[in-house]
């Protein structure tokens, strides 16, 4: 008895030692061919502590399968073991998958200002790994519960009844599988992408993360709003980098009409060449509406995205108010009244002496213009033939 234990510990001495020697050997390679590849250092970071645990297990199981000395607690430590193999295997291919995807959003940065094609392959990336992930996951579970004989048959029924299983799942999943197809919609149409700039739900943010049931913005304001991906495969939303970050703005301004839209045009340009907020694309001036006592001036001025062109519109706002005030104080918006002691009479007349006499009413010539707009009849008076 004492020999088939010794022999047990020897072999799970020569198996750890394999797995170091192993571990060991990988963690060389791998150093080396970081020298000249950076795939080779990001694959060593992430994946060597599921390498080590995998190689582990392995001899550990070997050495159990082989020397072992009770049959009954060698197969409890077997199957333990096989999961243990199992559940390092998945750990291990899900850390691959980080790997690859990382590299690959390596290649595309997105803190750049034209970041259509990075943002695009980002937002696909990162969705194709949560679900690469998932399937990982799933098919690891599976893979431990099909080691247990009950499962099994549990797992055949299931099988038989396939079809009317197939029918009740979709049911009661229903909202969470709209999701789901909704968010692959989004990801592989390409209408959104992470760091777009949208309007949704009447509220302006950039997607800060979008996964298989929902959409993260992040608020202008530091809030988080989280939709469900039906909401953008159903609902009508503002993208503003469908195409590219490059945004334009308008900034408007209500100034009397001793205005000067030629001197204001000119310290426009002055004011978007002192800053770097301005893309140098479009800064015009123009005069869109003179209605009811005022003159709309309308500023339009571009930017490299949504942040940089608010803050531009409000730079360029206060610039021109400090502007107009200092340097053109009569263009400031006034209103006019014109004050009457009385209804229609002019300051300093006498009211008691002047004739009211409205438009059609009031007088003789008055009546008479009435009878010519409104065609009236004249009216003869009858008189008593007594008198």
């Amino acid at each position: 008895m004492w020999d088939q234990w010794t022999q047990f510990g020897v072999a799970v001495l020569i198996a750890v030692a394999a797995a170091a020697v192993a571990a060991v050997i990988a963690s060389i390679v791998l150093a080396i061919i970081a020298r000249r590849r950076r795939w080779a250092g990001v694959l060593s970071r992430q994946s060597r502590a599921p390498f080590r645990m995998l190689v582990l297990v392995t001899a550990l199981w070997v050495a159990v399968r082989v020397a072992f000395p009770d049959e009954t607690w060698g197969g409890i430590l077997s199957r333990i073991l096989t999961i243990a193999i199992i559940a390092a295997s998945a750990w291990l291919l899900a850390s691959l998958v980080v790997v690859a995807t990382d590299i690959a959003l390596g290649r595309y940065r997105i803190d750049v200002p034209d970041n259509r094609v990075a943002r695009r392959i980002r937002t696909q990336t990162l969705v194709v790994r949560r679900l690469a992930i998932a399937i990982i996951v799933i098919i690891g579970i599976g893979a431990v519960l099909l080691t247990f004989d009950s499962v099994r048959a549990v797992g055949a029924s299931v099988l038989a009844s396939a079809g009317i299983a197939s029918v009740v799942a979709g049911l009661a999943a229903q909202s969470v599988l709209a999701n789901v197809f909704a968010g692959l919609q989004i990801v592989f149409s390409d209408s959104l992408r992470v760091d777009d700039v949208v309007v949704a739900d009447g509220e302006w943010g950039r997607v800060g993360e979008i996964t298989l049931s929902y959409v993260v913005l992040d608020l202008w304001d530091d809030r988080r709003l989280v939709l469900p991906c039906t909401y953008f495969t159903t609902t009508p939303f503002e993208n503003w980098t469908r195409r590219g970050s490059e945004l334009l703005g308008a900034v408007e301004m209500d100034l009397d009409w001793n205005v000067s839209p030629e001197r204001m045009r000119e310290h426009l340009h002055e004011i978007v060449a002192g800053t770097d907020l301005w893309d140098g694309r479009t800064a015009v001036l123009q005069v869109t509406d003179a209605v009811a006592g005022y003159v709309r001036v309308r500023i339009l001025v571009t930017a490299k995205d949504a942040p940089t062109l608010f803050d531009l519109r409000c730079l360029v706002r206060e610039a021109m108010v400090t502007w107009v005030q200092r340097t053109m104080p009569d263009a400031l918006p006034v209103q006019r009244v014109r004050m009457t002691d009385d209804a229609g009479a002019a300051p300093g007349e006498d009211t008691e002496t002047r004739p009211h006499d409205g438009l059609f009413t009031g007088s003789v010539e008055a009546e008479r213009r009435a009878s010519t707009f409104t065609n009236a009849i004249p009216i003869v008076r009858q008189t008593d033939p007594e008198h």
